[in-house]
């Protein structure tokens, strides 16, 4: 009897001996994820010398994202912002099948990283890998884990709390009128220079390329097949419509290749500038005004399997290739006398960089279309924080896809003509010159092996960033002989970025139109009361428009000429939204974490402002509008550059006096609340239990 007595002791101590075994066995593994992590910074940061090998880069981002999903975005979800399941989100409360629909996660999280990925983490870390892979890598993992991703999160929240509210609005709700008319002005300025140059990059990737206008074409009847699916002919098949929309989307990879070389097809979808640009117009008018689940939503989710599949074979091709970094960690240029753009690393590599670490369009997105659809407050770290973390990574693949390539190709394939020269023996004597050798001969077999006749002063990052991808598929993936295909496939993949930012970031302005127009007679702020819908698409479509059809008809006018403040407009957008967030956070009695949002702020605030001051009066004409304004007024140079550069250091100014108004009356509201002189009073919409289950997938 006694040993029968002992057995459920026994067994109770062997099962409390597991249970305590399972935060010991988590431990272990965080703890060899942190040593890995700082073994594998401490490479990237501290090794000269020998060349380093490019799995240490993915590896110091896979371990940071993995620590700081874990362990930070968690802190904020608990902490600061307290997730709550049992609350109903506006998808639930105001459902009405063309806004607000509660959808699937794994979808939400699709069209949400689908919106947010655009040129910035493609084209900016290739552009700052001038000053050497060091600054951009770091910049990148720090800047995502606490500043983008913390920015997404919380303003993704914070509009799932006020029903789906823009950024405009809660600014309005929270900082007063003056702070939301300031914060309405100054976005929708940004959003329209965003949304134009979004536009324009789309066209001059896909203009004469009847293989990337194919793909790219198939996937919005391919997006429509799989919303009706979803909606109408097998509700709830997530798996099901994945696997066939997975399925169709290769075949239109395929089949863009078929395209492009069959002449009689390859007519059809070779397509110049002008008639891009009527299309793309037309399209963003369409996936403005149609139901979001019938095209908006399944195209992104649908772009999401492309490109998160493109980038993950691109971290199995570095694993199977582990590829050496030829760029050094720090060039010589990090004194500011860069050819590709002129200016120090501080702040300019930070502006460059901007949507692989931080993005003011995201909050865009996280305050537009994606509250609408989040069906639980559970979800919105996955999407918020963890979508951010993806677009990281992708800016981390295009720093190693421009850092595989020789130090001298790079800086042949991106340097513009004014400063190497145009004739290619001219180029190479140049950069030769800078220490970085290129051949002519080895430069010809390039362009040749991936189908293009030269690729000198191929300038904007797009290309380097192909070239460099193709090099590391090519070497992994097939061999020399498909380095062509994958080339092409790499334009096209840019090209699926960018197209998804334009069609979320219209919709996200029509909402924002609404809501002011809403002020004005309240059924145009209706969402959804169809001719407000077809009115705002329209006039958000028609201000991008404009600015792009100019742009393409003109290449001095229109988008061209205001390309220039793309990095410094979106990173003070980022300003705006973090102001936002940081007046919440201390209306919600949680001051003591304000820092969370803070901290990113004040980092904003002191490398736009700087960058602002300089390309505005610096006496560098290469970097500063005003003194290169002076210098082609007195060479006699061409008058619509002239006023295109004056017209940009206008316009720089009016964007910096919007957004310090907006920090001064941010401060001023900060100031009241914690001195008890001013009411902590939110706009949180009241809470209402869901209905819903919980969700299995």
């Amino acid at each position: 009897m006694g040993s029968l007595a002992s057995r459920p002791e026994t067994s109770q101590n062997t099962f409390g001996s597991a249970y305590e075994m399972k935060p010991r066995l988590r431990f272990l593994l965080w703890a060899f994820i942190a040593l890995l992590g700082g073994l594998a910074l401490g490479t990237i940061a501290l090794h000269r010398g020998e060349q380093i090998n490019a799995l240490w880069l993915v590896t110091a981002a896979l371990c940071t994202y993995a620590l700081g999903y874990r362990f930070y975005s968690k802190f904020i979800a608990a902490k600061v912002l307290g997730l709550d399941p049992q609350r109903a989100t506006p998808a639930e409360r105001l459902e009405n099948g063309r806004d607000f629909l509660p959808t699937n996660k794994w979808v939400v999280f699709g069209h949400h990283f689908a919106a947010i990925a655009g040129p910035g983490p493609l084209v900016g870390p290739v552009l700052a890998a001038q000053f050497g892979y060091l600054p951009g890598t770091l910049w990148i993992l720090v800047g995502a884990v606490f500043g983008g991703c913390v920015q997404d999160f919380v303003i993704l929240l914070f509009s799932v709390r006020r029903d789906g509210k823009s950024l405009t609005e809660m600014a309005k709700d929270e900082i007063g009128r003056v702070g939301g008319f300031v914060a309405y002005a100054s976005v929708i300025a940004i959003l329209v220079i965003l949304l134009a140059v979004c536009a324009l990059i789309v066209v001059n990737a896909l203009k004469q390329s009847p293989w990337g206008a194919f793909t790219i074409a198939m996937t919005i009847p391919i997006a429509l097949l799989m919303g009706v699916y979803l909606r109408q002919l097998r509700p709830g098949r997530v798996l099901e419509t994945s696997a066939i929309g997975f399925v169709l989307v290769l075949l239109a990879i395929w089949g863009g290749q078929w395209a492009s070389q069959t002449p009689a097809v390859a007519k059809y979808f070779t397509l110049t500038a002008p008639a891009l640009a009527i299309a793309i117009i037309l399209y963003g008018f369409a996936a403005s005004a149609l139901p979001v689940w019938l095209l908006l939503a399944p195209r992104d989710y649908l772009s999401t399997f492309v490109k998160l599949g493109t980038i993950g074979l691109l971290a199995v091709g570095i694993v199977l290739m582990h590829p050496t970094l030829h760029m050094p960690p720090l060039t010589r240029f990090i004194d500011g006398t860069g050819p590709i753009f002129a200016g120090k690393i501080f702040p300019f590599a930070f502006i460059t960089i901007a949507c692989g670490a931080i993005s003011g369009f995201h909050s865009l997105i996280s305050s537009g279309t994606t509250p609408k659809l989040i069906r639980r407050e559970t979800e919105i770290r996955m999407v918020g924080y963890g979508a951010m973390l993806c677009e990281s990574m992708v800016a981390i693949m295009a720093t190693v896809a421009a850092c595989v390539l020789e130090p001298g190709t790079y800086f042949a394939i991106n340097s513009p003509a004014g400063i190497v020269g145009q004739a290619a023996d001219k180029a190479i004597g140049v950069i030769s010159g800078w220490g970085f050798p290129v051949t002519a001969s080895g430069m010809q077999a390039l362009a040749q092996n991936v189908g293009e006749q030269t690729l000198f002063n191929r300038t904007g990052g797009a290309p380097a960033f192909a070239v460099g991808m193709a090099h590391i598929f090519s070497n992994s993936l097939g061999g020399q002989a498909v380095m062509a295909l994958w080339y092409h496939f790499a334009l096209m993949f840019e090209a699926l970025f960018i197209l998804t930012v334009l069609d979320a970031g219209t919709r996200v302005g029509r909402f924002m139109i609404q809501d002011a127009f809403g002020h004005v007679w309240k059924p145009l702020g209706r969402t959804s009361w169809y001719p407000s819908i077809v009115t705002t698409s329209a006039i958000i479509v028609a201000a991008w428009g404009y600015f792009l059809w100019q742009g393409v008809r003109d290449p001095l006018g229109g988008i061209n000429s205001l390309w220039p403040l793309f990095g410094i407009a979106n990173q003070l957008l980022a300003a705006v939204a973090l102001c936002v967030a940081t007046t919440i956070i201390i209306k919600m009695h949680r001051a003591k974490y304000a820092l969370v949002t803070l901290a990113p702020l004040a980092w904003l605030v002191i490398v736009t402002f700087t960058a602002s001051w300089h390309k505005i009066f610096d006496s560098d004409p290469r970097i500063g509008f005003l003194a290169q304004a002076r210098q082609l007024a007195a060479a006699g140079g061409n008058p619509r550059l002239i006023f295109n550069n004056r017209l940009d250091a206008v316009v720089t100014g009016i964007l910096i006096a919007l957004v310090s108004l907006l920090l001064i009356e941010s401060l001023r509201h900060w100031t009241g609340l914690l001195s008890g002189k001013r009411a902590a009073q939110t706009s949180e919409a009241p809470f209402i239990p869901t209905r819903l289950a919980e969700e299995r997938v």
